[in-house]
């Protein structure tokens, strides 16, 4: 079977099991319809939700599960640190975007976009890339564009450590899961309307209107803009919508239906010119930390996302039951930035990264490579299907889940510059030099996009699990799974050369990695008291040489990486987790670690092109939380991570046995390849606390705080400069004026710290992204 049959059939199959979905939905229709119209005629089964049995409701803010079918247990008996931020501390704290959202999970860090330009979510998790790890509803979110607003999201799911298991290949240093919202059994509008500082405007409602006993609708939008808080120029703006309908709400079948949209537009924060070397540490000498280096005039980020789900649960009793999620998505990204390369001359008449004397004193010389535009389009179709059992043997309980998915992704991208003439080639004049301290940000050049690249990818994946929780008895559990999938990619480019006489088109060979993945995880659960648990788990993942659709492998020459085995990292975890005070307060510690025991490193053997697994790393760390209601009225929700990392090996096993190879000796000069060096990105200490208290006369007064040890971006031996660790605070004072109306005031960077954030630290040039300033928004939430 050829490549192209390969995909139709591939194709065939998603749409087959799509159609299956709607045709049950349809079926089920009139079926439901009747059980309502029957009324006292059949008694009404509604579908089970997991809880804990004996309990009090739990606060708002310390939730007891995840949204996931793949976890068997309660949060207190899932042997693996899961920190879930419930849509109560997000709203209270008013997060707009993911990157807000997860500073509540310290250890997690974002870095400069994908290819420096700013225009994704580039996430460091424990240590290692998460930057492929995101899913929406337990399916991965393979877009690389950046998640800038939570008007639809429920709560956010971060599963730390090794996690292929559960979420499929990569998943070295966790997952993080975006539980969106949909219709329930319930009838409720909550609307918001919000102004504030640097032209800060919001307005998003949420109604969930229930049509008949079996049926409800809800729909979510947003309209939002705002100027980046202490940036001149930067500024954000967005739209969308998200409709859901639920079919058999109190059935023992129920559908469900929602589509998701929203459109970003925005100048896109790249940040300023930052070096760590012996001329500056930090922000360059001379350079206003609120100018915009590129050009505003042309810089854009602009985003579209679509997506379409079909959800169907089934209750065949009370021990066995089956869901099926089906989804289609579309993510179109379009971005040009201004690269901050080029010739940097401070004022003392020194290049600021080399150290040389340079004969432009005060002036910026920017090279050509400005204007850099992707212009990339994701598409997936996706199907799941779980079924769940309860089934006692011998006085044994196992919860079993059993599931199968598919999917299907799509990736083009026409990379290439903006700043061109008409037939593609530089107009070298109209880079002309700019004032460090007051830079023109205005281009006034010729705008033609001259595309250098033509990416084409896919990505197949199909895989089977299965996770089981058994109940030895009420003090002893054991917890575990297995996965198997296979993950099948392929990637092309077509390259163009402009020149006066014409383009030249290039069309490389087809790179391909196929890949059969074999992933595990075991834990056992021991509960001293009904109220905790004491675990130790392991795990495993397993990374392809292309595990996302916008990533390829190297097919030729030096550093092949087509024919190489995944790579594999381990997760060993002990833990502890307590609910005190009436199950109102939870609290988890952990110590684990995180084990890179072989990736990809440059072979340099003559005779061998293909990179080799020979690399080694290691993450050792501590994990601490605390959520829930201290006293009445006193709510909290706080962590801290503490993160030891380390590289263990970063040459191949050739070069440390053959050190006078001159390809080795290089690579053996750099600290045999950063050994001993922190990972990149990775903060020794990091702390996180929101906590709430509600007067009795109807105020609320809130405090939160951030902090972020000092990090390396760079772990080369020439670049070991840190990022100097900081503190954030934000606080929040809400008044109910009546049961409905609620007026909300939120201070974001209290005490208006000067900070740096997603730094690219390289030899020639660097830049950072300045931490927003302080800002204020006044909301008025109105529920009825």
């Amino acid at each position: 079977m050829d490549e192209n049959t390969h995909s139709q059939v591939m194709r065939g199959r998603m749409a087959l099991m799509a159609a299956l979905s709607v045709g049950v939905a349809a079926s089920t229709a009139p079926v439901m319809a009747q059980q309502a119209a029957a009324g006292s005629d059949k008694k009404t089964v509604i579908l089970p939700t997991l809880g804990v049995e004996g309990q009090a409701v739990a606060p708002a803010n310390k939730p007891e599960t995840v949204a996931s079918p793949k976890y068997t247990a309660p949060l207190r008996e899932t042997p693996q640190t899961i920190t879930v931020i419930p849509s109560t501390v997000i709203k209270e704290q008013n997060l707009l975007n993911l990157r807000e959202i997860l500073s509540n999970v310290p250890g997690i860090t974002f870095a400069a976009g994908e290819g420096g330009v700013g225009a994704s979510d580039s996430i460091t998790m424990r240590g290692y890339s998460a930057t492929s790890d995101i899913a929406v509803d337990g399916v991965r979110d393979s877009g690389a564009y950046v998640r800038s607003d939570s008007f639809n999201l429920e709560q956010v799911e971060v599963t730390n450590g090794a996690n292929s298991v559960y979420s499929g290949s990569g998943s070295v240093g966790g997952t993080i899961n975006l539980v969106s919202k949909i219709a329930k059994d319930d009838s409720f509008t909550q609307a918001s309307a919000g102004i504030g500082t640097d032209h800060y405007y919001r307005a998003t409602v949420d109604a969930n209107q229930k049509l008949d006993d079996n049926t409800a609708l809800r729909i979510n939008g947003m309209w939002h803009r705002n100027d980046v808080p202490g940036r001149d120029v930067e500024e954000f703006k967005r739209w969308g919508f998200a409709p859901s309908l639920t079919l058999g709400l109190r059935s023992d079948t129920q559908v469900s239906f929602s589509y998701f949209h929203q459109e970003d537009n925005n100048i896109p924060q790249y940040g300023v010119p930052y070096a760590l070397n012996a001329v500056s540490n930090g922000i360059l000498p001379g350079a206003d930390r609120e100018a915009y280096y590129g050009y505003r005039n042309v810089d854009t980020q602009e985003s579209t996302v679509n997506s379409g789900t079909v959800k169907i649960d089934h209750r065949f009793n009370d021990t066995l039951s089956v869901s099926n999620l089906s989804r289609w998505q579309k993510v179109d990204a379009f971005v040009t930035t201004s690269y901050l390369q080029g010739t940097w001359c401070l004022s003392s008449g020194i290049n600021a990264y080399t150290g040389a004397a340079c004969t432009t004193p005060g002036l910026y010389t920017p090279n050509t490579n400005r204007g850099i535009t992707r212009d990339a389009t994701t598409t997936m179709l996706y199907n799941q299907t779980d079924l769940k059992a309860k089934v006692v043997t011998g006085g044994i309980t196992h919860d079993l889940v059993l599931g199968a998915s598919i999917s299907s992704e799509n990736f083009d991208q026409e990379s290439g510059n903006r700043l061109r003439n008409a037939n593609g080639t530089v107009p070298t004049a109209s880079f002309t030099p700019i004032t460090i301290a007051n830079p023109e940000n205005v281009w006034n050049g010729p705008v033609n996009f001259a595309v250098g690249t033509d990416a084409d990818s896919e990505l197949e994946n199909q895989a089977l699990y299965l996770f089981d929780r058994v109940q030895l008895n009420d003090q002893f559990e054991l917890n575990g799974g297995v996965r198997w999938e296979h993950n099948k990619g392929s990637y092309q480019t077509t390259s163009f050369t402009y020149a006066t006489s014409g383009v030249t088109t290039t069309a490389a060979p087809v790179a391909r990695n196929e890949e059969n993945l074999f992933s595990w995880r075991a834990g056992a659960v021991f509960k001293p008291l009904p109220h905790g648990s004491v675990y130790i788990a392991v795990g495993n993942s397993k990374t392809p040489s292309q595990s996302a659709v916008n990533g390829a492998c190297t097919a030729t020459g030096a550093g092949a990486t087509c024919n190489v085995d995944p790579e594999t990292a381990k997760n060993y975890e002990i833990g502890t987790k307590w609910d005190l005070l009436d199950a109102r307060l939870a609290l988890t510690a952990a110590l684990f670690r995180n084990e890179r025991t072989n990736y990809k490193v440059t072979s340099n053997d003559p005779a061998v092109p293909d990179q080799q697994l020979d690399g080694k790393s290691r993450v050792d760390g501590v994990a601490l939380g605390v959520a829930g209601m201290v006293s009445e009225g006193w709510n909290v929700f706080a962590n801290y991570t503490y993160l030891d990392s380390e590289v263990l090996q970063g040459v191949s096993d050739f070069c440390l046995a053959n050190p006078t190879v001159a390809a080795c000796a290089t690579a053996l000069a750099a600290n045999n390849g950063r050994k001993g060096a922190p990972l990149t990105s990775t903060p020794k200490h990091a702390f996180s606390l929101w906590t709430t208290y509600d007067l009795p006369t109807g105020v609320q007064l809130g405090y939160g705080a951030t902090y972020q040890g000092k990090i390396y971006p760079s772990n080369s031996t020439t670049l070991m400069n840190a990022v100097p660790g900081y503190w954030v605070h934000r606080a929040s004072a809400s008044y109910f004026v009546t049961d409905q109306v609620e007026l909300r005031l939120n201070v974001n960077n209290l005490f208006d710290k000067t900070y740096y954030t997603r730094v690219r630290n390289v030899a020639a040039s660097g830049w950072a992204t300045p931490g927003e300033a302080r800002n204020a928004m006044l909301t008025v939430n109105y529920s009825f």
